[in-house]
């Protein structure tokens, strides 16, 4: 039985897929964690493989690869220093298991497998591994660890098991997505567990950006009175030391807390960090958007430099003869401010052009919604060819409230490999303006100070497709609107319930039904950071072809 003990947290950024390169980022935060004196190290959730490696998991020459990286680790085990609690994919009897394995003395010491595998959201563990049995603790160095993984810690069998087989202290291994609020749900989980069991908890999370989904990290701990004594920074990659003491009340540590961050910066922060990590695990070299001197094409602009910095962006003001000279000043202002390359290219000649080319087609017909999203397309267009050219990835800038209504168009606007505000809503998107321009962001590449001029936030929205248009025009002031969206999205209510919250039935019913028929163009736009806790594609699962959405 042991006493005292020195655990390190290791917040690891991996790769799926990048086997090599995540025994090389594990090797480094051991190698940091010796430097701390730390006894055992302890990763994330499938680390080895990057979380979540889907489809990668049926390859058996993926885990063969897997299985040497886990070997190659143990191996190094061997040289006195700490032991590796580390997450991997696990073949086992023919049984692909989302695994933990304790490396210690030069071998694999112990392996644990995830009892609880979660099938809903953006989520289907099910779909590729087999759940574990009910895990024992591991015993390392006199010490009892009861360890388990992410969804495990959701449910109370897990911990009742480990806590009757006589487990000391609980380590949970994690790759939990960011969401807003997801922090408080974390922590209730984990006081409900310390509650149930009397022990202390050690909840170890990733850090990065991996398609829609960003891991913001935010490591903790709680002892056995459910006061939080460790707090790790969110958004970081990070390994923390801290000596563990067995005392009269268990396991405990020196209280070190970071500050919690404010919940605009949260969300900046995921939009930053699921943009750099797309870009650059993808190895683009830098990203390509519109900027048309609105709101969304700024904030997109001002996350873009944030993220990669002025070098790496290229912003692209595409007028036609709708275009004011507001929107021109502002789109060069920004610009400007943000410290980007800033190009004009008049799309005028492209849409006469079409216009031309379909004039014999379109005789006798009044001009209408088609003619403007030929503007759009005209940009789509454009944007492409310079990526094409150049190499720099489309950044598409719209927002979800526009995602959510449709009020965008296919092969235009919604063109781009990645958004950042896919799962933004509009009235979100001002208040994160008005933030940046009054605060800068940890680890942000950008200026300090303003981003983008006040009048880009104050100006009334339009897209510019026609004379004197606004968003208004065609949809409800956004206040509204985003309000009836996150209860018919988020909260999945129906319209009855959502008329019941004070909303008029004939608008909620025109909202409704805009969602649910725009579904056939949000399948095709692009993955985009995931915010709430109902982001668009694998959170969001809807028939294209619905009649429900007609009859009802």
């Amino acid at each position: 039985m042991t006493d005292t003990i020195r655990i390190a947290f290791a917040q690891i950024n991996p790769v799926v897929g990048d086997v090599a390169g995540n025994v090389a980022r594990i090797r480094q935060a051991r190698a940091q964690a010796t430097e701390q004196g730390a006894e055992l190290v302890i990763c994330g959730e499938l680390t080895l493989s990057g979380y979540p490696p889907e489809d990668l998991v049926l390859k058996n020459s993926f885990l063969a690869r897997i299985r040497e990286g886990v070997e190659e680790l143990a191996a190094e085990t061997a040289d006195g220093g700490p032991a590796l609690l580390v997450g991997a994919p696990w073949l086992d009897g023919g049984k692909r298991h989302n695994a933990v394995l304790l490396l210690d003395g030069g071998r694999i010491a112990a392996v644990r497998y995830k009892h609880h595998l979660p099938n809903y959201g953006v989520f289907d563990e099910v779909r590729v591994f087999e759940p574990g049995p009910c895990p024992g603790p591991m015993a390392f160095r006199g010490l009892r660890l009861g360890v388990m993984i992410c969804e495990d810690m959701w449910f109370p069998d897990v911990t009742e098991c480990l806590e009757e087989s006589g487990a000391e202290m609980l380590v949970v291994v994690n790759g939990s997505p960011f969401e807003t609020d997801k922090s408080g749900m974390r922590q209730n989980h984990a006081v409900a567990r310390v509650t149930e069991s009397g022990l202390p908890l050690l909840y170890v999370n990733q850090v990065g950006g991996q398609d829609e989904l960003v891991f913001d990290g935010a490591s903790f701990a709680l002892d056995a009175r459910c006061r939080p004594i460790l707090q790790m920074p969110a958004w970081v990659e990070a390994v923390e030391t801290a000596t563990w003491t067995r005392g009269e009340n268990g396991w405990t540590t020196e209280s070190t807390l970071a500050p919690p961050l404010h919940p605009l910066e949260d969300i900046y922060q995921a939009m930053m960090l699921g943009l750099r990590d797309y870009v650059t695990k993808n190895r683009f070299p830098g990203v390509l958007l519109g900027l048309s001197g609105g709101i969304d094409s700024a904030l997109s602009a001002a996350v873009a430099v944030d993220a990669l910095g002025a070098d790496k962006v290229h912003c692209v003001m595409m007028p036609s003869p709708y275009t004011s000279q507001e929107s021109l000043d502002d789109a060069e202002a920004v610009a400007r401010m943000l410290g980007t390359r800033y190009d004009i290219i008049n799309i005028e000649p492209a849409m006469g052009a079409f216009g031309q080319m379909l004039s014999g087609l379109f005789a006798g017909t009044e001009p209408g919604i088609t003619e403007e999203n030929l503007q759009s397309r005209s940009r789509g267009i454009t944007l492409m060819a310079i990526s094409n050219k150049f190499g720099h990835m489309v950044l598409s800038t719209g927002n979800k409230s526009e995602m959510s209504t449709g009020y965008a168009t296919l092969y235009g606007d919604m063109c781009g490999g990645y958004s950042v505000l896919k799962d933004v809503y509009k009235t979100t998107v001002f208040d994160l303006c008005r933030w940046r321009n009054q605060a800068k962001p940890a680890g942000a590449l950008g200026p300090d100070g303003l981003v983008m001029p006040d009048r880009v936030i104050t100006k009334p929205p339009s897209a510019e497709l026609k004379p004197d248009q606004r968003d208004q025009d065609s949809l409800p002031p956004y206040e509204v609107l985003d309000a009836i969206l996150s209860h018919l999205i988020e909260d999945e209510l129906g319209v009855s319930d959502v008329v019941a919250k004070g909303f008029e039935e004939a608008l909620v019913r025109r909202v409704w039904r805009m969602l649910d028929l725009a579904e056939y163009k949000r399948r095709q736009a692009p993955p985009g950071v995931k915010i709430t806790s109902r982001a668009f594609g694998r959170d969001r699962r809807y028939p294209i072809t619905n009649a429900f959405t007609r009859n009802a």
